[in-house]
């Protein structure tokens, strides 16, 4: 017994000693400041034991190290970008040489097809996907055939709330339900979502919870390969999507057979991506496998949905807490509609109020705080410390957005601030990146666009709204919570009472 606790004794000594050398007798020099790593941990215990959520965990932390942040998370070095400053470097000088890609131990599958424009490296495939997403799926054209689709699922959302009025109503989920039938039909021309009875129509809703989940979950394998982590809990639930996936591909292709492939004038994503003739069959069966590949569950409907509901309603939370504010939007409404239902996404971008408010909830509140992670494919000198090879890059959209030094008041609600400047959330300003910026911006960037305005203008344009405790306005309170989004905690719950909208 004695000398099975002297080896493991030795064995725990031996590791330590090779852990701090690691640390210490790095091959790369002039690495960016940061926190001292434990042996073998890294800085993994500073980070598992703070009473904070992460994102405010390494924001606290960049405010002493600095904007541009190595941590270790166990032998594994991810530098984080904090401000303005910082992503700047990152996003636009250096975008090309850090824009690789670093795939999380739970959705790296090698024996599975790499059809995911999120995780793919940015090489002739990705810019095929990239093209097609811009050209043809989220172009103005079919945008804008697609926009009577959009008002439609929003006016299920009024007719929902109007059964609710004088109850308490959750936002984020009925509008979960919306953005879901939104991309169903932007999709597949099929609604997922059933608000007023069902639910979730073809079980598609809990496995993308069960997904996004196990994606913003710590997963200890990202850190020691030795470990399986999260990736049987994943691969599990995404031979399920497969299947959900495959009966509405082969459904449509039946359907275009029959009709000699003539579509209807309103295409869909799949019409699009079946309609494109490439000489290339490989490609065009890459692009295929984009819809029944379950990895694309993540970037299309996981994100789209989750991200857009916790957006409504952190702007929706803003807007009650803040009534002058709330006051000032429904008159713009008003005046642009009167008692007519909100309409036209041309002229939703025409109200500049209406704009900043949204701009504003996002600089405050950005629904996913963490962008996914990049990889420098390359060795590059940021803000004069190095960035070596591999190393792992993140963003805190989170920080950037109350980077002191490039917003005043950083913690202050005023959507007025965007009424006095050009700063956008299209990839141009860099002190505001809730969908990234450069080659790595959001795809689905313009859809948001236009359904977070619908949306948020529709409720507020046809609904008064009280908070279902009774407490005064000013007084809500505004916690986070950062699982699969950053939401509010607790949910946002509402008392809706109609206006007089014919």
């Amino acid at each position: 017994m004695d000398l099975v606790v002297s080896i493991l004794y030795a064995l725990i000594f031996l590791l330590t000693i090779i852990s701090i050398n690691l640390f210490r007798r790095s091959p790369h020099k002039n690495l960016p400041p940061g926190p001292r790593p434990w042996p073998l941990l890294g800085n993994l215990p500073a980070i598992f034991t703070s009473k904070t959520p992460a994102h405010l965990t390494f924001a606290n932390l960049a405010r002493t190290h600095g904007g541009l942040m190595l941590l270790w998370f166990g032998h594994k070095p991810v530098v984080f970008v904090s401000n303005k400053a910082a992503a700047t470097e990152v996003l636009k000088t250096h975008d090309r040489a850090l824009s690789g890609r670093h795939i999380p131990a739970s959705f790296h599958f090698p024996e599975k097809p790499q059809t995911s424009l999120v995780w793919s490296d940015c090489d002739a495939y990705w810019k095929q996907v990239r093209r097609v997403l811009r050209t043809e799926v989220f172009s103005p054209t079919m945008l804008r055939a697609q926009e009577g689709v959009r008002e439609e699922k929003v006016r299920e959302l009024v007719e929902f709330v109007r059964s609710k009025e004088g109850e308490a109503v959750t936002i984020r989920p009925v509008v979960f339900g919306t953005i879901l039938n939104v991309l169903g039909n932007a999709v597949f021309s099929r609604d997922l979502y059933d608000l007023g009875g069902r639910g979730d129509v073809v079980g598609l809703e809990l496995l993308i919870r069960e997904l996004l989940v196990i994606g913003a979950t710590p997963d200890l394998a990202d850190y020691y390969k030795i470990l399986d982590g999260l990736k049987k809990e994943a691969l599990v639930r995404l031979d399920k999507v497969d299947k959900l996936w495959e009966p509405i591909v082969e459904e449509r292709k039946r359907e275009r057979k029959l009709n000699d492939n003539n579509v209807a004038e309103c295409m869909d994503m799949l019409d699009v991506l079946l309609d494109n003739n490439y000489n290339d069959a490989e490609i065009n069966n890459i692009f295929l496998n984009m819809i029944v590949d379950a990895c694309n569950v993540q970037e299309t409907f996981g994100p789209g949905s989750e991200s857009s509901s916790a957006t409504a309603e952190w702007v929706m939370s803003e807007l009650i807490k803040n009534p002058t504010v709330l006051a000032r939007l429904r008159q713009e409404l008003d005046n642009e509609f009167g008692h007519s239902k909100v309409t036209g996404s041309h002229r939703l971008a025409k109200l500049p109020y209406l704009s900043a408010v949204i701009k504003e909830a996002m600089r405050l509140h950005p629904a996913i705080p963490f962008m996914l992670p990049h990889k420098a494919v390359e060795t590059c000198q940021v803000l004069g410390y190095t960035i070596p090879k591999g190393f792992q890059v993140q963003l805190n959209a989170y920080a950037i957005g109350r980077d002191p030094e490039a917003w005043p008041e950083p913690n202050t609600f005023r959507p007025e601030r965007f009424l006095e400047s050009d700063i956008d959330y299209q990839g141009n300003h860099f002190e505001l990146v809730p969908f990234g910026a450069g080659r790595r911006i959001c795809p689905g960037l313009p859809l948001a666009m236009k359904n977070t305005p619908l949306i948020v203008s529709t409720l507020v344009h046809e609904f008064d709204w009280s908070l279902s405790d009774g407490t005064p306005p000013e007084k809500l309170e505004m916690n986070e919570q950062l699982s699969i989004a950053l939401t509010k905690d607790p949910p946002l719950c509402l008392i809706p009472k109609v206006r007089v909208i014919s």
